[in-house]
């Protein structure tokens, strides 16, 4: 009998996490999408009804907290916190007082650390087991982008979490400040798919689906969530019995590297190498993907973490590829690459 239960992710409602710093064009985006009809069944949970701009867009007050837009969306603001958001919205809808929605936005403030909200759809059970991530999305702004990146710690952890790294006002940016800045949001991020805006607005279908199952939730989509185009670095070389894909950058302390293994791995010491680095390291540990081959396990199990806070491990029904091999992308901050790979060593050794 497998450790791991098949992953029920295609059956849970996703959110994606909208975030950026202030100015950055999250309002902006936020607007077109609520006037996009692929998100006539979504519910948008932001801070203040006054942030964007709806006095067009509304159909039916339900209460002062939430409205059923013309367009279909649910907007609310956060109660006391998300989860109870979260699980109000849910309530309500199996209720029948306000219409059924199959997808979740959630804007934060410009200021917001991810993380938190991130580990709570990753790992409370409460929320998890109706609700999965699916993306972060994080908007940059082409002006003051640099900038805020140098300055703002919020800036710098919100691109380096990011599935989506949304570049706003290239319009009023100067071409080469532009393309300097999406090289260094490459550097920073280099498993995030970098797109940018059109009069601030995104196409709903280029922002969603960034989970590891695809966007109609029915089949693997492991390659895209962990983009191996970015991983497939030409120059690997080898340590041991794992290739090494160079991709490490440096901007705040920020790192992105993989690690790969040809070979099955052991769960055991799988668990033991991050349970050593959540205990030591968990807080610079900003996003953790990985999907792996498991001694004993026929399918692939993967794997998902942010800081502390990790995914139950997940048995997918089914590999997405011919390509067999444990895959795990590491983005951390002041950790680097040799000791994360010498905590496997140690782990190694102790087995």
């Amino acid at each position: 009998m497998s450790l791991f239960e098949t992953d029920k992710s295609a059956d849970r409602i996703p959110v994606s996490v909208l975030t950026g710093f202030l100015g950055s064009g999250k309002t902006t985006l936020l607007n077109a999408l609520l006037r996009d009809p692929a998100l006539a069944d979504t519910a948008v949970i932001v801070n203040e009804f006054g942030e964007i701009g709806l006095d067009h867009l509304l159909m039916e007050s339900v209460d002062g907290e939430m409205t059923v837009m013309a367009s279909g969306c649910i907007c609310c603001t956060i109660r006391s916190d998300l989860e109870s958001t979260l699980r109000d919205l849910l309530a309500r809808a199996r209720a029948g007082s306000i219409p059924q929605f199959r997808r979740v936005v959630v804007e934060t403030t410009g200021l917001a650390d991810p993380a938190p909200i991130v580990q709570m759809l990753l790992n409370n059970p409460l929320v998890s087991g109706f609700f999965r991530l699916d993306a972060v999305i994080t908007t940059v702004d082409a002006v003051n982008g640099g900038g805020q990146l140098d300055t703002q710690d919020e800036a710098l952890k919100q691109a380096a979490m990011a599935d989506r790294l949304i570049l706003t006002k290239t319009d009023l940016a100067d071409s080469a400040a532009t393309e300097a800045l999406a090289t260094r949001l490459a550097s920073i991020n280099p498993t995030a798919e970098r797109i940018r805006a059109v009069s601030g607005a995104v196409a709903a279908s280029r922002l969603f689906g960034a989970g590891w199952y695809d966007p109609d939730g029915k089949t693997p989509d492991v390659r895209r969530w962990l983009r191996d185009e970015a991983l497939a670095v030409e120059h690997a070389h080898h340590h041991g019995d794992h290739d090494h894909h160079d991709v490490n950058r440096h901007d705040g302390g920020i790192v992105a590297f993989a690690m790969t293994y040809e070979e099955p791995l052991d769960w055991d010491l799988v668990n033991t190498w991050l349970a050593g680095l959540r205990e030591i390291h968990g807080e610079k540990l900003l996003r953790v993907k990985g999907i792996l081959n498991l001694a004993d396990e026929p399918d692939p199990v993967v794997i998902h973490g942010v800081q502390h806070v990790f995914h139950s491990p997940a048995r997918l029904p089914s590999w997405p590829d011919g390509d067999r091999r444990s895959r795990i992308v590491f983005i951390t901050r002041d950790l680097d690459e040799g000791t994360v790979r010498a905590f496997w060593d140690q782990a190694a050794a102790a087995a």
